[in-house]
Formats: structure tokens, C-alpha cells, sequence
């Protein structure tokens, strides 16, 4: 998942930031409120985490702000204040989960992974808890591998989450700013082809020496993954 961490605090930042980025997602993040709506707005993120009390604009006028103009996007909002009143207000701010400072990095990710099930839906695939499957392709995102007709794929980092974003949009073209936002950082300048020569590597293991090919270039606009689900 690409995932927006909104914490104004450094160290707590990083905590988040490393220990996100080493369970496999991609993690962008805002030190404010004002600069995480903005980012936010993009709507190029699959979760939110936000930490409540925030410089310039506060994480709950954040949320509300983001739910009045119909974004979606599953928020899970951290706090220092954990009183009933106080995760009500969050809840009916539009966030949805609530988790209380201090917390173990363990729980939050559990709960990144509820909200990651929770909001997971499409066309030409299936979900199965943190397992997406597609023909005979299964890709496990807890255990971040994936295997074709039971045999492993052997993936490396960045071709595992762009065969995940392409398994999310099965039988929808996958554009290449789709595949750059799910597989690198915000701030990350592509050259040249990188985007078309990681989907070429991708192409060789989920395709090669298989009957059907499911990666397909749809000229001039992408990828996508095709195939009798």
C-alpha cells in the first residue's frame, strides 16, 4: 500500500515511516496538518495515518475536511488523548480506527492491515484476507511473495508492489504515474524508462514458460493485467 504518515513529531515520524516501509509499503509523509491535506487531496493514497494534535491544522478538522469533499480514503488517526469523549470525536470526525500513544508498532500494524482488508474491492480478482489472486496468480502481502500455478515468483521489492497495484486494478489499464506512485517515494524523479524496465523484469517471471500471459502494454496508456480470472 502507499501510505501517508501525518505526524509532526520527528522521531515518532521516522519510527513510522521505517517501520512501514520495512513491512513493504511505500510511505510518504506530512509534519502538518495543512501540508497533509494537500498531499492527501492527491488521492493517490490507500491509508491515512495521522496523529491528531497538529501544527496549522488540527487532525480532525484534517479528516472532516477530507470526508466533506467525499474522500474515502480509510484514516487511522494516532493520539496522545485516548478519553472517551476524545475517540468519539475522532470517530465522528470520519476516522476509522483510533489508536492511543503510546502503542507498540505491532498493533498499529495490525490495524493497518484491518483497514487494508477492510477497504479492499475490484473487478477481475479476489481477496482473501491479505492474500489477492488472480488465474492462477496468488500474491501474499504478509508473507510478500507470490507464486504462479503454485510456483514461486521470486520477486524483489520493487516488482512485488507493482505486480500488487496491477492484482488491485485487474482488467483495468494500469497507467505508468500509477505504477511510479505505488512503487517508489513521493519525491522520486524518474529517468529514463525505469517504470518499463521493472515491468519488463516482472513480465519474465509471472509470464514466462506459462501458457496464458497476463501482463498486457496497452499502447500509449500502460499495463494491465488481463487473463481468465
Amino acid at each position: 500500500m502507499r501510505i501517508l504518515v501525518i505526524e509532526d513529531d520527528a522521531r515518532g515520524r521516522l519510527f513510522l515511516t521505517r517501520g512501514l516501509a520495512e513491512s513493504g509499503h511505500i510511505v510518504d509523509t506530512a509534519s502538518d496538518g495543512a501540508t497533509g491535506l494537500v498531499l492527501a487531496r492527491e488521492g493517490i493514497y490507500d491509508l491515512l495515518v495521522t496523529d491528531r494534535l497538529l501544527p496549522a491544522l488540527d487532525g480532525v478538522d484534517l479528516v472532516r475536511q477530507l470526508r466533506a469533499g467525499g474522500d474515502v480514503t480509510p484514516v487511522l488517526m494516532l493520539s496522545a488523548v485516548g478519553g472517551l469523549k476524545d475517540r468519539v470525536d475522532g470517530i465522528q470526525a470520519g476516522c476509522d480506527d483510533y489508536l492511543v500513544k503510546p502503542y507498540a508498532f505491532a498493533e498499529l500494524l495490525a490495524r493497518v492491515e484491518a483497514l487494508e482488508r477492510r477497504s479492499g474491492s475490484g473487478k477481475g480478482r479476489r481477496r482473501t484476507g491479505h492474500v489477492w489472486s488472480h488465474a492462477d496468480l496468488s500474491l501474499d502481502t504478509r508473507a510478500r511473495s507470490a507464486t504462479r500455478a503454485g510456483r514461486n515468483l521470486n520477486l524483489q521489492h520493487r516488482e512485488f508492489l507493482l505486480l500488487e497495484c496491477l492484482m488491485r486494478h485487474a482488467g483495468q489499464v494500469v497507467t505508468r504515474s500509477m505504477l511510479l506512485e505505488a512503487a517508489w517515494n513521493y519525491d522520486f524523479e524518474p529517468r529514463g524508462n525505469v517504470i518499463d524496465m521493472h515491468v519488463h523484469r516482472l513480465r519474465a517471471k509471472v509470464d514466462r514458460n506459462f501458457p496464458t500471459p497476463l501482463i498486457r502494454t496497452v499502447m500509449g496508456a500502460g499495463y494491465v493485467l488481463d487473463g481468465s480470472p
